[in-house]
C-alpha cells in the first residue's frame, strides 16, 4: 500500500480567553509532528511573553513595512477598550 504524506493546516479560532494557546501547547507537546505558526504584532509584550516563542513583537513602523512588501497573509486591526 502507498500511502502520500500530505501536510495539513489546522486553525484553531476563537474569542480571547477561550484556550486557544493552552490548547496549542498541549497538541504541540503531545504530537511529535505539529509545528506552531508564530504571528507578528505591533502591541507592547505582556510579562510572561517571548519574543520570537510567542509572537514576533515589532513596532508599528516596522509592521507596516512588512505588510507593505506583502510578507504578511492577512492581517487584522484589533481595538480593545481601555476603562
Amino acid at each position: 500500500m502507498n500511502i502520500e504524506k500530505t501536510n495539513k493546516l489546522i486553525i484553531i479560532s476563537s474569542p480571547s480567553g477561550a484556550g486557544k494557546t493552552t490548547l496549542c501547547k498541549f497538541l504541540v507537546k503531545k504530537m511529535k509532528n505539529i509545528d506552531l505558526s508564530i504571528s507578528y504584532t505591533s502591541r507592547n509584550k505582556r510579562l510572561n511573553e517571548i519574543n520570537g516563542k510567542d509572537y514576533y513583537f515589532v513596532n508599528k513602523k516596522k509592521f507596516q513595512q512588512l505588510k507593505k512588501k506583502n510578507f504578511f497573509i492577512e492581517t487584522a486591526k484589533n481595538f480593545r477598550s481601555v476603562i
